[in-house]
This record gives structure tokens, sequence and C-alpha cells, in this order.
């Protein structure tokens, strides 16, 4: 099993964010915003890419997957895909000169299609994905957040039902059911065997309504003890698990833009090690 968690919401450097790692016992990362900009978008040049990988070899840090902008909030269902193909190819790359296997996406923001077709689009838009992934020899996981996808779980096992490839797994984000006003036994009872990958977040319910208000993992409604004592004990799951708290920083809203790494890195380091007490007590 590999405990880990998103790096920039422990800094903005990724030297910052490996020490933070580091503090924690942690010789994994998972990769998202460097000094401010995602590693797996074009708009990360190839020579800040060159340094990042220099520094993570420095450190012995490995990374165990990309938080890509793929299919996130900043972009819609009816918006240019070719930004998104583009990005995974750049995320290819740069994945198989680290030795990564998984890339995080999601499934676009919605318009006023219909959702019939939004549906119909956004598994195009996932199969053509899919087959780069393929072809790269990694794989992408779509996350239980932004879009058609992550809407409940019978939208995402919809989704590797029909993009049928063994390139495209699903991704559990524990907080975000919470978070987006579903059940979390409800959500996990349908989702449980079919996912490749764990976030670990959590969030104070707001009864019949999506919330903002994050807390320390095992602190807020998201049964985070509960879910990982089955998916460990029960099951038998050993795969990576990755923390993202938004107790300080919370990228899609800007917050914790402010803040410094100090500061950031000390709310990480306490999330970490209450996960760690979880993990322990499991």
């Amino acid at each position: 099993m590999i405990i880990t968690g998103i790096g920039d919401e422990s800094g903005k450097s990724l030297q910052a964010q490996i020490n933070a790692h580091k503090e924690l016992g942690w010789n994994a990362i998972e990769l998202r915003l460097v000094d401010g900009v995602n590693v797996s978008t074009t708009a990360f040049s190839d020579e800040k890419f060159k340094e990042v990988k220099e520094t993570l070899e420095a450190n012995n840090m490995t990374v165990a997957g990309f938080a890509s902008a793929i299919g996130n909030w900043s972009r819609p269902i009816n918006g240019d895909f070719s930004v998104d193909v583009n990005d995974l190819k750049v995320s290819a790359k740069r994945m198989n000169m680290l030795g990564t296997k998984y890339t995080r996406i999601m499934s676009w923001v919605e318009t006023d299609m219909a959702e019939a077709d939004i549906k119909k689009e956004v598994i195009r838009r996932l199969k053509e994905l899919s087959k780069i992934a393929e072809s790269e020899g990694i794989y992408i996981a779509h996350e239980n957040c932004t879009g058609w996808g992550g809407h409940n779980a019978d939208n995402m096992l919809a989704l590797k039902e029909e993009v049928n490839s063994p390139n495209f797994v699903l991704l559990y984000d524990i907080g975000n059911v919470v978070s987006h006003g579903s059940d979390p036994v409800e959500f996990f009872n349908k989702i449980r065997g079919h996912f490749s990958y764990i976030h670990v977040k959590d969030c104070v319910a707001i009864p019949g309504k999506s919330s903002d208000k994050f807390r320390y993992c095992g602190e807020g409604d998201a049964r985070v003890y509960e879910i990982l004592q089955k998916v460990i004990k029960e099951d038998g799951y050993d795969g990576i698990i990755s923390i993202e708290p938004h107790v300080s920083a919370i990228v899609h809203s800007g917050e914790g833009k402010e803040k410094s790494d100090d500061e950031l890195k000390e709310s990480y380091i306490t999330y970490g090690r209450k996960l760690h007490a979880i993990l322990d007590k499991i």
C-alpha cells in the first residue's frame, strides 16, 4: 500500500512539498501544482518539468499519480476537447519519464445541454482519452467530482462499463461524497470493489445540500474510518491512499493562496498524522 497526498496542499514549491512528505515518512507524492502551475498541462514547460524530475530524483521521491486538470471544474463539456487531449499526451510523456501509472481526471462542467447529450459526449471523450492511455501504458482514473460521471455511484459505474477500457479506472474520493450531498454509506456500498485509487477527504454534511465544510479526516461525516476499515480489512485493498485535505488550501476556490509554506505544511502534517492514527487502529 502507498500512503501519500496531493503535494500542493502542503506547500507551493516542490521542495516544500517533498519536505512535508518526508516528515510524514512518505517516499511518494501525488503531483498537481508546482509553483502554482499544474505539471500535467501544456502550460508547464518541458524545461520546468526537467527541474521537477531532477528534484524528485535528488530526494529519492517517487510519484504515485498526477492530479490532472482534464475534465475538471475549469473545463465545460462543450469546450475545446483538444486541450484535454493535448494535456493527456503531455502527461503521458512525463508520467512515463517518472514511472507513474495513474492520472486523475473528471468529466467536465455541465452546461445547458440535455443530460442524455452530456452523458453521450462524456463517454465519447473518455473513450478517446482511454485509447491514448492504452497506447501510452498509463491509467486515467476518474474521480467522483466535477461532471456527469461524478454525480453518484451509478454514473461512475456506468462510465466504467461503457468506456470499457482496461486503462480507464475509478478514483474514489471518500469526502467528495458528503461534499456533494450524497450518503457516504450508500455510495460506498455501490462503488465497493470497483475503484483502483483512493483520495481521503472529510466533510461535515449539510442535509440535502452540497457542503464545503471540510475537516481533518475522522472529524467529519464521511465515515472515513469505517470505510477504510472495510476497504483494507475486508476487501484487501493494497493500492494508493492519497490525502487531499482541503483544510488550509482548496485549489478550485483559490483558498490558501495567501498562506505560507509553513502554514500549509503544519495543517498537512496534522492531517497525515490523523490518517496514520486511523490506519494504525485498523
